[in-house]
């Protein structure tokens, strides 16, 4: 089974709970919104140990993250999305979305036309309250913001 590891990065302002969820880039994603988001995160490249591809990822889609110490990482488990496995790490970091410079995939598009383009892998970043994240995040990738205000509370 495929994994995927990322990060969610979190941040307390005015005594408010926010949470950082990417939204993915190209032609698929262009017009969807609720229920779509995701933390920042990729395929493992084994044998690559899951929290460096975590790291590794969120510089990738980011472009510009905040620098992390892999031991203050805490892990949020797993969850089982589709055909993969998806770990993820919760940081407390500050990060500008108006930043964000993701690098890019290529893909055929449009279908069947022969000619491939190029896509950010995410888009945009944003921040959200728990609450509201919930709504955006992929429904597999749920659990990572409840575990993440159990381990808070």
């Amino acid at each position: 089974m495929r994994e995927s590891a990322g990060i969610l990065l979190h941040r307390s302002t005015g005594g408010s709970l926010e949470v950082l969820l990417a939204h993915p880039g190209g032609p698929f994603w262009a017009k969807k919104d609720e229920g779509a988001w995701t933390i920042p995160k990729g395929e493992v490249d084994h044998p690559e140990e899951l929290v460096a591809c975590a790291l590794r990822e969120l510089r990738e889609e980011l472009g510009s993250p905040p620098e992390l110490d892999p031991t203050t990482l805490v892990s949020l488990g797993s969850v089982k999305q589709r055909a993969k496995v998806v770990h993820c790490w919760a940081a407390e970091a500050e990060f500008d979305p108006a930043t964000v410079r993701s690098n890019n995939f290529s893909m055929e598009w449009p279908p069947r036309s022969g000619k491939d383009q190029q896509f950010p892998e995410i888009d945009r970043a944003e921040w959200f309250s728990p609450e509201r994240a919930r709504d955006k995040i992929l429904a597999a990738q749920a659990p990572f913001i409840d575990r993440l205000l159990e381990l808070l509370d």
